[in-house]
């Protein structure tokens, strides 16, 4: 039975994608290692599934000026160690990462013991973290054709992000069940998420009188950003946050409009959900602006910058994107970064031979 290691974490959007490939890992007979920090996130979620996890000491890399960037390459380091130690214990046969600071070391410590590794980059340029494992990585994983072009030639493959499966397993009737809608008109699904989602839940119940006229409307709003003046409102149904429910909401789900975090268009992509994103500009790095462009650009989605989102042109837009469902669905279904967790199986098992 040949043997993987898993590791990335620092967010759920770099656990996640591992999460999506564990059943198809299952089914190919790997045995399935988790390296992650000692009590980050990753840990939380990865606890969740049958898996040996072991944590290492991990320090975050900065940009900027922070006490803790004289004190955390130590821990990095150590991190490096025992990251080496786990492995010479495990003999993987491929490691495969998904990035975020914890990854560091352990992609440099397979690395030193010539275990093959892949990377997954999930957004337009490269993090920090990935950028720091790039000389090491046999093949790099990316979301995006203009990341190809920036990474070292034969590197670089386009697979899209992997994607859970159970979130193209939903029920439209479940869906429009749960949120007491009917089937008389289309649904708008607006997935803004807790991070910088103000002006995206603001501009859309502002719309909402317009909106109702021909749509219904689910709102993950985030937790503590439900507005209770609106709870009895026909036609619109706000959730803080929703988990097993995700993929009946997805399923009734006409339109998508979301914010443009890497896994968040990657799952709509796998969806074919035609779609408005609206990409935080405040408080990133500007990894939000680029995905929305390049998935503009390939025709999968429309973008309103979050400056000159309003009301009117929010309506607008959704009434566009709408109407012309059919072709960006079509468009969606022709592309190179549908069914990617076919494509990051076969390249596991190509570089793990």
């Amino acid at each position: 039975m040949k043997k993987i290691v898993l590791t990335g974490g620092g967010t759920a959007g770099h656990v996640t994608p591992n999460i999506a490939l564990l059943p198809r890992l299952k089914e190919e007979g790997y045995e399935v290692y988790y390296i992650g920090s000692y009590d980050g996130i990753e840990k939380k979620l990865i606890s969740d599934y049958d898996i040996p996890y072991y944590g290492i000491s991990t320090g975050k890399f900065r940009r900027y000026f922070d006490l803790k960037n004289f004190s955390d390459p130590f821990r990095v380091i150590k991190g490096y160690r025992e990251a080496k130690k786990i492995m010479k214990q495990i003999k993987p046969d491929v490691l495969f990462s998904k990035g975020g600071f914890v990854s560091t070391p352990v992609v440099k410590a397979a690395g030193s013991l010539h275990i093959p590794c892949i990377i997954h980059e999930s957004d337009m340029t490269p993090g920090l973290a990935n950028k720091l494992c790039i000389s090491t990585a046999s093949k790099i994983c990316c979301n995006f054709p203009e990341t190809v072009s920036m990474m070292p030639t034969g590197k670089a493959v386009l697979t899209g992000s992997p994607i859970r499966k159970e979130l193209s397993e939903g029920s439209k009737e479940a869906g429009l069940k749960l949120c007491g809608f009917t089937d008389e008109k289309p649904v708008i699904m607006v997935i803004g998420g807790s991070q910088g989602a103000m002006s995206v839940n603001q501009t859309v119940r502002e719309a909402l009188p317009k909106l109702l006229n021909n749509f219904q409307v689910v709102h993950l709003c985030g937790k503590d950003k439900m507005d209770n003046l609106m709870l009895n409102i026909e036609g619109y149904k706000q959730f803080e946050y929703i988990k097993e429910e995700l993929k009946d909401i997805f399923a009734m789900a006409d339109v998508v409009i979301s914010r443009a975090g890497a896994n968040a268009i990657c799952e709509i992509l796998e969806l074919n959900k035609p779609n408005i994103l609206i990409p935080l500009s405040i408080g990133s790095r500007g990894d939000q602006i680029l995905n929305a462009a390049s998935f503009e650009e390939q025709g999968y989605s429309v973008v309103i910058r979050e400056e000159a989102l309003d009301p009117n042109i929010l309506t607008k837009q959704v009434i566009d994107v709408f109407n012309n469902r059919e072709k960006y669905i079509e468009t969606m279904k022709r592309s190179a970064q549908y069914n990617s967790i076919k494509k990051i199986i076969d390249l596991i098992k190509e570089t793990s031979k």
